[in-house]
């Protein structure tokens, strides 16, 4: 089948690939234009471009999609079919009737649950025990179109957004290659979508990894793992961002075998953001229900790093606030 595929993120290049290898004719990538990043400003291209490029595959990257222009410019690819995966811009009427069989999308959850833009960290913060990917034919709201193959994946219980991202990207791999042909040949029929059932997944925001240390231990402990690799959850010590990549619930102080570095806070019944414990590989911090036991951290301008190595370097003592006003 002739197509055109339309993705940006990491997330879009295993589908892509797996549609490559599978022997059908890309006859062009349409993705978000190259960014500059960091200090330098260098310039960067998108993950799906740089895979693109690898193919030898002509590469579209409009800055607005919907602009006239560019969609005379999409116009001139041939295509039976648009695939799109995590492309970044809502595509107008113009070009979901552009194709004959229309323009599918690979999203990562099971719809209707979690619409919207990251279904990933969402499924996660929230507790799901399962999600998936449906493929879907794309219509003018947004991913509302009628569904037409699911693939379901369990979500592990120290499951973070990395690591389901990657399990999501291959699951997405495998079933657009299984749709494809299927399409092609009228054999899968549309399923339309319960919208009282749906949910929506809003955009990420760096806020969002605020801690606040007001909320139960379960729930932090999910945020940590939602928003990992990005924004990440933070807190603060000493005036500096402080990440934390690993921890886990605690429902009241467990030292474990000969891990003690220091006595429980018993001056005063402790408060949320407090550090009630201190052991040589973690902390425990003090939660609106339960307590918050840290693994891995990484303070502003440093590196990753476990809690045994911070402590080489940084006093974490119980009864320290953690926080905008930190204090003992």
């Amino acid at each position: 089948m002739k197509l055109v595929y339309m993705g940006t993120p990491d997330f879009a290049v295993g589908p892509l690939e797996a549609i490559i290898r599978a022997g059908h004719e890309v006859s062009a990538v349409v993705t978000q234009p190259d960014k500059q990043k960091g200090r330098g400003r260098e310039v960067q291209m998108s993950p799906v471009k740089k895979c693109a490029l690898k193919y030898g595959i002509p590469v579209f990257q409009p800055v607005k999609i919907r602009e006239e222009d560019s969609i005379r410019q999409l116009s001139l690819y041939p295509a039976d079919i648009f695939v799109v995966a995590a492309f970044g811009q809502l595509l107008p009427e113009k070009i979901l009737n552009m194709p004959r069989l229309g323009c599918i999308n690979i999203h990562a959850s099971l719809l209707p649950a979690y619409r919207g833009a990251a279904p990933i960290s969402w499924v996660i913060i929230n507790g799901e025990t399962r999600t998936g990917v449906t493929i879907m034919q794309m219509a003018k709201g947004l991913d509302t179109g009628d569904m037409l193959l699911k693939e379901e994946v369990l979500i592990e219980a120290k499951e973070t957004e990395e690591s389901l991202h990657d399990k999501l990207m291959e699951a997405g791999a495998r079933l657009i290659v299984k749709a494809l042909p299927k399409i092609e040949k009228g054999e899968l029929t549309p399923q339309k979508q319960d919208d009282a059932l749906s949910s929506y997944a809003a955009k990420l925001d760096k806020s969002m990894g605020l801690i606040d240390w007001e909320k139960d231990a379960p729930s932090l402990e999910r945020l940590v793992r939602g928003l990992n690799p990005w924004p990440s959850a933070y807190t603060h010590y000493k005036g500096k961002t402080l990440k934390i990549w690993e921890s886990d619930v605690v429902k009241e102080h467990e030292s474990g075998d000969g891990q003690e570095n220091g006595a429980p806070f018993e001056k005063e019944s402790p408060k949320p953001g407090q550090v009630a414990f201190v052991g040589k590989e973690f902390f425990d911090v003090v939660t609106g229900d339960g307590l918050l036991r840290i693994y891995s951290l990484q303070l502003e301008g440093k590196r990753r790093m476990s809690v045994k190595e911070f402590l080489l370097g940084y006093e974490i003592v119980p009864g320290l606030k953690l926080g905008k006003a930190e204090m003992r």
